[in-house]
């Protein structure tokens, strides 16, 4: 590349700060950051509406075992010829002249514990003769009712037991999936913290270069240094001008998927804001596995597929035998001319129906049906088993790595400050002649890595500690759940 050319991409790479400035520039904290990311983030918003859905399945399935009140009417219209069985058998086609009308009231309750419904109904129906004009009335002022499948599936015993699981890990879920949006804000943090550090750590490089090159310049025409070590100088500074472009194109990069991430659509120029103070508390193993089995929505989940597997089982053994169905209805009722007539001396009336099906040859399909039920309850105990365990071992693993990270990074801050200081001496020292060009890269390169280390340490440190948020579902600084942070659901529906 020409110098020139290579200026000329210098002074654009340069210029795309300024023009940036002329953007709204917005400078964010880590916890800035995560508060952004948890309200506007596509995955936030995701996972409220599938918090939000879990709740009204939940609110549908408790509706089922509260009274259900019905009005229901029916009313006809018939004008027509019609095929009518007279009293001694015999049929004729007469034309029909009617007009029906009715109402119904009905109270109906489940019952769980048996899976039957109870009904209670009253019931009034008017019929006009319409070519005679003849009114009459029957009612049904009471009627009392149970229908019950006998030995059959009781899908509201199970449901009762499963569905609650289901809500809980749904709430523990969202829960779970905020910390973990936290975690990935801070890996896209410090991604871009590390991207402008290396434009600043670029920038002054390549600053120090020029400086070091014109010195050499000066030292080389009056025979103080060699032709090698002048063309040593000229290549890093060539190198750090490289670095700052490539350095600028990984800031825009990494700004544009970090602004993608926080769900800000506006084009604005984003500056991460370092904090390098961690929390000062290790996380004790034995709390850390308490308040894992005991909030975690793992935990929840393997109870509800344990829960499942025997429901699915319960289903096939009682749709393999004996299918019964009884059905009894106990009420009063009359009929009369006049409606208030209708109401006087009720008639009892009563109604008993039984329907049995006894399967005699299935070629056994019930008998398969059960038997690959029972299969898969003992798949579903050995994974859920297995589960439990690749959990406290991830969970023992991320709590050793979160203890011994807060004192990397205190490591890594001490040697970024060391060799900050050993690369001031170095080049403090060069500038007198009195250490070579090598000398002075190695302590460049040095205070580069250590500045890069330290910040990856930050990352390693505040990823870590969100994801142990989200595995425990427990905050350690406030010793509280987390689910008793989550808003109220009035809060969500309203935003």
């Amino acid at each position: 590349m020409k110098i020139k050319e290579r200026y000329y991409l210098l002074l654009l790479m340069i210029a795309l700060p300024i023009r940036g400035i002329a953007q709204e520039t917005l400078a964010l904290s880590l916890n800035q950051a995560i508060h952004l990311a948890q309200k506007f983030s596509p995955e936030a918003q995701a996972a409220r509406h599938t918090y939000l859905a879990a709740y009204w399945n939940y609110r549908s399935f408790r509706a089922n075992y509260l009274p259900i009140v019905s009005l229901s009417s029916t009313p006809s219209l018939n004008r027509q010829i019609n095929r009518i069985t007279q009293s001694d058998g015999t049929v004729l086609f007469l034309r029909q002249n009617q007009l029906n009308t009715d109402v119904n009231l009905s109270v109906s309750q489940n019952i769980w514990f048996t899976g039957g419904n109870l009904f209670v109904q009253t019931s009034t129906q008017r019929m006009d003769e319409l070519e005679n004009k003849v009114t009459s009335y029957n009612t049904l002022p009471v009627s009392i009712g149970y229908q019950q499948t006998l030995f059959g599936y009781n899908s509201l015993k199970w449901d009762r037991r499963i569905e609650p699981v289901r809500f809980r890990e749904a709430k523990k879920t969202y829960a779970e999936t905020l910390e973990l949006i936290a975690s990935k804000t801070c890996e896209l943090f410090f991604s871009l913290a590390t991207a402008q550090t290396n434009l600043e750590i670029s920038k002054a490089n390549y600053a120090s270069a020029d400086t070091l090159y014109r010195y050499a310049k000066g030292r080389y025409g009056i025979g103080n240094i060699t032709e090698n070590e002048m063309l040593q100088l000229e290549i890093n500074k060539l190198n750090e001008e490289t670095n700052m472009m490539k350095a600028n194109i990984e800031v825009e990069e990494t700004m544009l998927t970090f602004r993608s991430f926080l769900g800000i659509r506006e084009n604005k120029s984003i500056t991460v804001l370092l904090n390098d103070s961690i929390f000062s508390f290790e996380v004790p193993l034995d709390i850390a596995l308490k308040q894992a089995y005991t909030h975690s929505p793992d935990i929840e989940m393997y109870q509800r597929l344990k829960l499942e597997s025997h429901s699915q089982l319960a289903s096939a053994r009682a749709n393999r035998g004996l299918k019964a169905d009884l059905y009894l209805q106990f009420g009063l009722s009359q009929t009369a001319n006049r409606l208030k007539d209708s109401y006087h001396s009720p008639l009892d009336q009563q109604y008993v129906s039984l329907s049995i099906v006894l399967p005699l040859l299935d070629w056994g399909r019930g008998k398969g049906k059960v038997r690959v039920a029972k299969s898969n309850v003992e798949l579903v105990k050995t994974q859920v088993n297995q589960g439990v365990n690749d959990f406290e071992l991830n969970l023992r693993k991320m709590v050793r790595q979160f203890n011994l990270q807060a004192s990397q990074v205190k490591v890594a801050l001490k040697t970024d400050e060391t060799a900050h200081r050993r690369y001031n001496v170095a080049r403090k020292l060069y500038l007198m002649g009195e250490s070579d060009i090598l000398d002075l890269n190695a302590a460049t390169n040095e205070k580069d890595v250590a500045k890069r280390n330290h910040i990856e340490a930050l990352k390693a440190y505040w990823t870590l500690y969100f994801g142990l948020r989200s595995i425990t579902q427990y905050d350690f600084q406030t010793h509280r759940p987390l689910t008793e942070n989550l808003p109220d659901i009035d809060h969500l529906l309203n935003n």
